[in-house]
Order: structure tokens, then sequence, then C-alpha cells
């Protein structure tokens, strides 16, 4: 069993530098431990920590309310998930964020209803969490050598879930669209505590995608990238191509082309490989694909998470690859000692013939999945660490 140190998460301490509110001051102060050993431990990367150290800030969290001394230290520690289903079921509070659409403008905000691809994922989500895989009946860890049943005989569950809904772009005006999205997450990244958000959704049908990955790639959400001098120089080292007929909202992650000067000949999603040239992934007539992304800071606590597939069908087939091949998810691609993040595309292989009107209603539907993790490379050339 590995185990992570909750420092930041217990004093609510964002690392992104322009909203530090002075933390590693306050605590050098109180402690009189070594600047550079506190913003190590806040970042949950250092190899050890003295028991004198421990114990003063033992002191400097009593002191200031963070903790009570009945809880600690063992609050300061949380234990590392070791696989997928696992990383979003220990988490204490799981939002769920779904984009809702309505057939008219002049329809009734209660009218408003979720796709029915996206309610299939959804269930496979809940399903996954909560029987960690179909693993958790071998989740018990057994008795200890007394006959008493150790604390983690149960798997592990999130304490709270919610469900948050946003409008999908075009059902609404754009400035209100993006308001709720802006909003929504906001609202997560502010929640105190260990907390998972996963959103339901491309940038097609779910805004709060569209944040989450501008914040976890240093950008300016809902700003197009389609403009840029060379598709090095996007943000993000995947693309989404629209179709022709899809809806196109103002994207730093998706858009009609790879750059100024660079087409995107084809819709579907598109990866920076190893060597910084851009491949095409998927996601015409007899390919569809998914992505999986995830990023998860282990000091707070924090895991935010995009399951999107590019069709609907494609987030059909994802349900079920969650459901049967959840551990080619895991490990995330690229680890720092603060921050994993996965980032998979998955590709399937169809017939191109079109839906049968029954097929809506299959839950269980399947197509061979290829999952490729995307470049490490690509992905340290871009991230905003917030160090």
């Amino acid at each position: 069993m590995r185990y992570a140190f909750r420092l930041a998460e217990l004093l609510g301490h964002n690392p992104d530098r322009r909203r530090r509110p002075g933390t590693i001051k306050a605590i050098v102060e109180h402690t009189g431990l070594d600047r550079h050993q506190v913003a190590s431990l806040l970042k949950n990367e250092a190899k050890y920590i003295p028991i004198e150290a421990l114990s003063k800030l033992c002191d400097y969290l009593i002191d200031h309310g963070h903790a009570t001394p009945a809880e600690l230290p063992g609050a300061l520690f949380a234990v590392r998930a070791e696989h997928f289903w696992e990383l979003l079921a220990r988490r204490r509070q799981l939002e769920l964020c779904v984009g809702i659409r309505q057939g008219d403008v002049n329809d009734a905000p209660e009218q408003a209803w979720v796709v029915a691809s996206d309610s299939v994922l959804m269930g496979a989500l809940l399903n996954g969490v909560s029987t960690l895989g179909g693993s958790a009946r071998h989740h018990s860890a057994g008795s200890s050598a007394n006959g008493s049943t150790k604390a983690e005989e149960n798997p592990p569950q999130p304490e709270r879930l919610l469900q948050t809904l946003v409008w999908s772009p075009g059902h609404v005006s754009a400035e209100e669209t993006n308001l709720r999205a802006n909003s929504v997450y906001e609202s997560f990244s502010g929640a105190p505590g260990d907390k998972a958000m996963v959103c339901i959704g491309s940038v097609k049908s779910n805004p709060v995608a569209e944040v989450l990955f501008s914040e976890a790639f240093g950008c300016d959400p809902f700003v197009s990238q389609d403009d840029v001098e060379k598709a090095s120089d996007r943000a993000c080292p995947f693309f989404m191509r629209y179709r022709d007929f899809d809806p196109k909202p103002p994207s730093s992650t998706a858009g009609e082309r790879l750059s100024k000067t660079e087409a995107a000949d084809k819709p579907g999603l598109w990866v920076e490989t190893d060597n910084g040239t851009w491949e095409w992934a998927g996601g015409g007539q007899n390919s569809d694909v998914a992505l999986v992304f995830y990023i998860f800071r282990e000091a707070l606590g924090r895991l935010d998470m995009v399951l999107s597939g590019f069709t609907g069908r494609a987030t059909r087939y994802l349900a079920k690859t969650l459901a049967t091949r959840s551990e080619a998810f895991w490990p995330p691609v690229y680890e720092e000692p603060h921050v994993q993040i996965g980032a998979y595309i998955v590709e399937y292989e169809t017939d191109g013939s079109k839906a049968k009107s029954e097929d809506l209603l299959m839950t269980n539907v399947s197509s061979a999945a290829k999952i490729t993790p995307l470049s490490a490379k690509a992905i340290a050339r871009r991230i905003v660490s917030n160090g």
C-alpha cells in the first residue's frame, strides 16, 4: 500500500502562483521549517519527513483550525490509488457533469434532455466506481493476526455524489453557456477536500470539458486556436476537427484547422507525436474514436476527468470499453510528484452502416478497441505544472 501526503488538501492550498494566499510563508513563520521543505511537502514531492517536522505541521494545523488533535497525524496521509476505478472511488466527493439540450428554443427549460449515449456512459461510470470495475468483491484485506478486521476490508466509495447539468453549445446563447460552464468549474475548484469531477461528452456537448482542458494546458477557454502560426503552437496536444454539420463552438481544443498553414483534412481526433508532428487518430466513416483524459493533483486530492466520444456511437462504445478494459487507462501517461495525467485515444473499427432505430435502446454495444496513450513528451511540452 502506498501513501500520499495531504498537507495541501487540508490547507486548501492552490498551487497556482496567481492564487496562492501566502501559505508557505505562514507555515514557515509558525513552524520554523525550511521554506523549500514546506514547498516540497505541499507538492507531495518530499521523499521523507522527520518526526519533528511532522509534529510542527500538526501543531500548525491544529492552531489554525484545519484539523483536530484526534485526526492527526492520520489526516495528513492518504492511500494512493493503484488502478483506474480506485482513483475515482477514493475521492470523497464525486461530481458528474453532463450537457443538456432542448429541441426548440421555445421549449420550456424543464423539457431539456440528456442524449442517450451520454446516459449510457454515465451508467457505466457509476457502475465502475461502485464496484471498482467488478473487483470490489476481491478487495477485502482479510483479518489481522488477532482476528480483527482491517480498515480496508470494505472497498473505497465516495462519501458524496453530485450531478451537475450545463447547457450544450447552441441551445442557449454562447454567453449563457460559457457563463454556466465557468461557474460550475469554479465551484468545483473552490470546494474543500478530496474531490473529483468527471465531464461526460466532448466540447461539442459539454462546455465544462473546454474549461477543464484550458485550465490543464494554460490557455483561454472558448477561444479558437485555428489561427496559430503552426500546429506545435497549439496549447493542447490533441485536437478535435469538427465535421461539417457539427456545432462549432469556439474552442482551444477543437476547430477546423490545425494552424494557419496546416489543414486538418479529416474530421475526428488529431494528436501530437513525440517528434512534434500531428497525426489523425480516427473519426471517419469506418473509424470512430473517443478520448479519456484525466489530471490528478495528488497533494490536493483533486481529480479532473473528461470521457469524450467523437460521436454518440463512440460514446456508447467507450462505456463498454471502460467496463471491460479499464486496466488500459492505468498507470497515468505522464507523472510528476505533484501531478499525474492520463490521456488515451480509443479507436473503434466500424462497418460504416447506419444505426438502426432499435440500436438506440442497446446499452451494451461494443466494438474492437485500439487504446493508445498520448505522447508523454507532447504533454510535457505543454502541461502547466503550476509548481
